[in-house]
């Protein structure tokens, strides 16, 4: 294989790994730790931190200051660079110590200024008494670092290889997942700079910010996600703990329905469509228009699929309300109970990313993924109107907002913040609804959820043969 080509599978696959380990699933433990605390931990989200010297604790309300006298000074920077390009100077302003033009200055002072705000309102919140805790972000890692380094113990007769394989069975879909994620538009790497033409082909080097485009690549996503079921069974079955077992039976059965509700929830998207291809999928919603003014993403044409799948997906990866396989207050902690340190976090890891992974996949089917109302590939343009100050002494702005590496960038960023909603929309269900009963599971799955996707198809069917 080229070089290039292994190199680039390496840092996309790094992004979304990258993204899923270091940025999900520190924010969604935070979340949910801000969550428990207001119900059973009283030390709260902040315990996790590094002790800081006293003279930098004492001098954090100077530091503040000097950040916002810094957004003011950027602040008339900026607004001197502002009358000066109103008024024609467009050069370099004359000065030694900035050799730049008015309008380079107007946009570094104007980024500057609430980045320095803003920084300065939130330093104080990182430290807790005399610690650095980055808003409790660093309890997670805390908390991995102590796991990995505590004693695993394994029950006297529980099977060795199956007890110790499990864990890693259950991370290796949540890894292979974000493969055929597609997490923002192709990159053309001779056109960074420069603003592409709406529309025709694009001749030089081009990459997908994508890890594989598979044809299949939606069900390749069932098939390898369908595998974290024998991880649980697994663990339940090797343990030699009857509630570990009955907890793997539950998983088992559990997960087992919820995907047959989660591959029939998405065939009304696959007709309307019309592949299965998930990077497909965006630009249909990306080219398309819903009602003829509102983006054409998958929520306002499949709102049924949408709820479907959502709750489905929670079922799959055995959150609250359907933690039944894990219910504390009736089989003790279930398939895992008797796991510890790494590898008990090996089953957290892999839940929270899948949280993430499945929080992309619907950003993707039914938000666009990185699809941003406005924003086409030639830049910014809505209502018939496109960006563009040639020929003013503005032109500068839409040189650099049209930029293709500008367009790249934020939709990369709407992706993620798609995603990390969607995520965190996870985490509040989990704080809302109670744990449902075993039973109560099983007959939501096949006496509701199922005949719901079923008639989301006979429907969607109907209306593409009427309305095409």
């Amino acid at each position: 294989m080229d070089f290039w080509f292994i190199l680039g599978v390496i840092l996309k696959m790094s992004f979304i790994l990258g993204v899923a380990l270091l940025l999900y699933a520190p924010v969604f433990v935070l979340f949910e730790r801000r969550q428990s605390a207001m119900f059973q931990d009283r030390l709260g989200p902040y315990m996790g931190g590094v002790k800081m010297p006293p003279f930098v604790i004492e001098n954090i309300p100077l530091l503040q200051m000097g950040g916002y006298a810094s957004a003011a000074g950027a602040g008339a920077t900026a607004l001197l660079a502002l009358v000066m390009c109103f008024l024609g100077e467009s050069e370099e302003p004359g000065l030694w110590l900035l050799p730049i033009s008015w309008g380079t200055l107007l946009i570094l002072a104007a980024l500057g200024a609430p980045a320095q705000a803003v920084g300065a309102m939130v330093l104080p919140h990182l430290f807790y008494h005399d610690r650095l805790t980055l808003f409790g972000g660093l309890h997670a890692l805390f908390d991995a670092v102590k796991a990995f380094t505590k004693e695993d113990i394994i029950p006297p007769k529980a099977d060795k290889f199956l007890f110790g394989i499990a864990p890693i069975i259950a991370m290796i879909p949540a890894f292979a997942l974000g493969a055929v994620l597609p997490f923002g538009p192709d990159l053309h790497l001779d056109y960074l700079f420069d603003q592409l033409p709406n529309e025709g082909v694009i001749d030089g080097p081009m990459t997908h910010l994508q890890v594989a485009s598979l044809n299949v690549g939606i069900l390749y996503m069932f098939a390898v996600g369908g595998t974290g079921v024998i991880a649980a069974a697994i663990a339940g079955y090797s343990s030699d703990n009857k509630f570990a077992l009955l907890g793997g039976i539950r998983a088992a059965s559990q997960m087992v329905s919820y995907e047959v509700t989660l591959g029939l929830s998405l065939v009304g998207c696959f007709m309307l469509y019309d592949t299965l291809r998930l990077e497909e999928m965006v630009v249909w919603q990306a080219e398309n228009t819903f009602l003829g003014f509102l983006p054409a993403w998958g929520i306002f044409y499949q709102p049924l699929a949408f709820v479907l799948f959502f709750f489905a997906s929670i079922a799959e990866y055995k959150r609250v309300p359907f933690d039944a396989p894990e219910g504390e207050s009736e089989i003790v902690a279930g398939y895992f109970l008797e796991y510890s340190s790494g590898k008990w976090l090996m089953f957290m890891i892999a839940e929270f990313l899948e949280v993430a992974i499945s929080s992309m996949l619907i950003a993707v089917i039914f938000f666009g993924g990185w699809d941003v109302p406005g924003l086409g590939r030639s830049g910014w343009e809505a209502f018939g109107y496109h960006f563009d100050l040639t020929g003013t002494n503005w032109e500068f702005l839409s040189d650099v907002a049209n930029s293709h590496l500008f367009v790249t960038v934020v939709s990369i960023v709407a992706f993620l913040g798609k995603a990390l909603l969607l995520g965190i929309l996870s985490l509040q269900v989990r704080w809302t609804l109670p744990r449902f009963r075993y039973d109560q599971i099983m007959q939501l799955c096949w006496k509701l959820f199922l005949p719901l996707s079923l008639l989301n198809v006979f429907v969607t069917g109907i209306l593409i043969l009427l309305f095409q």
